[in-house]
């Protein structure tokens, strides 16, 4: 079944990779004008996977992942044609130049290939993953979850849809709608045919993809998310980048996970953070370095929403309400503490301090970092990038949000007059 699929994809690359800008993005247009014309179908098919997830006992901040609302459903039609207006990566020319031999030489921009993706709960991914290959003349293979079965079958058609309306190849964009587990490591072995794998869940999907695949694997989207609130912050104004980096979207990849204050400002900050963000549901994991600003020298019991850490906490992307807090003897401490633990995704600094912030985003080893802003904008479209087929967190190709140009390689295109080496 796989290698069909393969071969079809294999196939279908060789015809959207060489079809023009104009008409890659009517495709795009059309995916958009079908997202609102069969809206109805589709939230239907995503009530269906709702009401299985909370039936099968599903936590509500899992749930809250697999569902596309009206809301959603107009910001995936509008991405798409965000998508459309973007400049087309593909083709463009860069680090021109001439050697002395007269050789004119550039790199030029092509598209991946077949892109394998696996991924879990957001049906979201369906379309923004589809729109990306479409916009760059890439074929994909998705396979989503089982909780999302309907709806990724319903988009991944209509991605299919829009694809053959407008002359290209609907097996450029083909969804494994097989929920057998085997199926992925059948997708992992698809060297033939595929040339990259992107995993989107957690650090077990990652770990099994790496493991098992015979086919590269762009691995990110798992992150532990870190802010160090420096003795100079803004304490009013840190609280709340505080406040929206854990509880704006707490079962995102950006979302925070580990508050570290600096020793100096402990006693003023932890206190304060406590009360801003209990309010909101969010529950504390103390390491034993902050228990003593929380209790009164510790002489008091922690407050109600407040826990000791455990020995796992700060290695636990929480993915909830729940955020780990512990005190740091300064910077060195706060960068030490961060690359140990943070898996390399999104790590900020809330400062005054300039020196310290140049510190950071000199030394804190993540594919993004930030000074006084919330680790939430880790985002393809936040960034400007239209969306993103994922976020990697490694050093090769691609780091960070994955957009259009980090779905294209190049080749080196060599210019001469009937040029000889000598």
């Amino acid at each position: 079944m796989l290698s069909g699929m393969g071969r079809a994809a294999r196939a279908a690359f060789g015809r959207i990779s060489r079809a023009s800008s104009d008409a890659r993005n009517r495709v795009l247009v059309d995916m958009a004008d079908l997202l609102g014309a069969r809206r109805a179908e589709i939230l239907g098919a995503n009530a269906r996977d709702v009401e299985s997830a909370r039936s099968s006992g599903m936590a509500d901040a899992l749930v809250d992942r697999l569902i596309l609302d009206e809301k959603r459903l107009l910001g995936l039609a509008k991405d798409c044609r965000n998508l459309a207006d973007l400049p087309d990566p593909v083709g463009e020319r860069y680090d021109e130049c001439v050697r002395p031999n007269g050789l004119r030489l550039c790199r030029q921009r092509v598209p991946l290939g077949v892109v394998g993706v696996i991924y879990e709960s957001r049906p979201n991914v369906t379309i923004d993953v589809s729109g990306l290959a479409v916009k760059t003349g890439n074929a994909v293979l998705l396979r989503g979850g089982k909780e999302t079965l309907h709806s990724n079958s319903l988009l991944a058609g209509l991605a299919r849809s829009a694809l053959e309306r407008n002359g290209l190849p609907a097996d450029a964009v083909q969804f494994l709608d097989n929920p057998d587990r085997a199926m992925v490591l059948e997708l992992l072995r698809l060297h033939a045919y595929v040339d990259v794998i992107v995993p989107r869940g957690g650090e077990g999907l990652h770990r099994f993809c790496r493991e098992n695949s015979r086919i590269p694997v762009i691995t990110g989207g798992v992150g532990v998310c870190h802010i160090f609130v420096d003795a100079s912050a803004d304490v009013a104004r840190a609280l709340e980048v505080i406040h929206n980096a854990k509880t704006q979207r707490p079962t995102v990849c950006n979302a925070l996970d580990t508050v570290l204050v600096d020793r100096a400002a402990a006693g003023d900050v932890l206190p304060r953070l406590v009360r801003r963000l209990a309010p909101a549901g969010v529950r504390f994991r103390a390491h034993e370095s902050a228990v003593p600003f929380l209790t009164r020298g510790g002489t008091a019991p922690l407050p109600a929403p407040v826990e000791p850490a455990g020995p796992e906490d700060f290695d636990t992307e929480w993915m909830s309400l729940v955020l780990g807090v512990k005190v740091v003897d300064g910077i060195d401490a706060a960068i030490e503490h961060t690359n140990a633990h943070s898996m390399g995704h999104s790590d900020a600094i809330l400062t005054g301090d300039r020196a310290n912030a140049d510190r950071w985003i000199r030394e804190v080893d993540s594919a993004a970092v930030y000074v006084n802003a919330s680790t939430r904008f880790t985002d393809g479209g936040q960034f400007g990038l239209g969306a993103e087929v994922a976020i990697s967190t490694q050093r090769l190709h691609a780091r960070g949000p994955m957009g259009l140009r980090e779905l294209t390689t190049y080749k080196w295109v060599g210019e001469g007059d009937y040029l000889c080496r000598e």
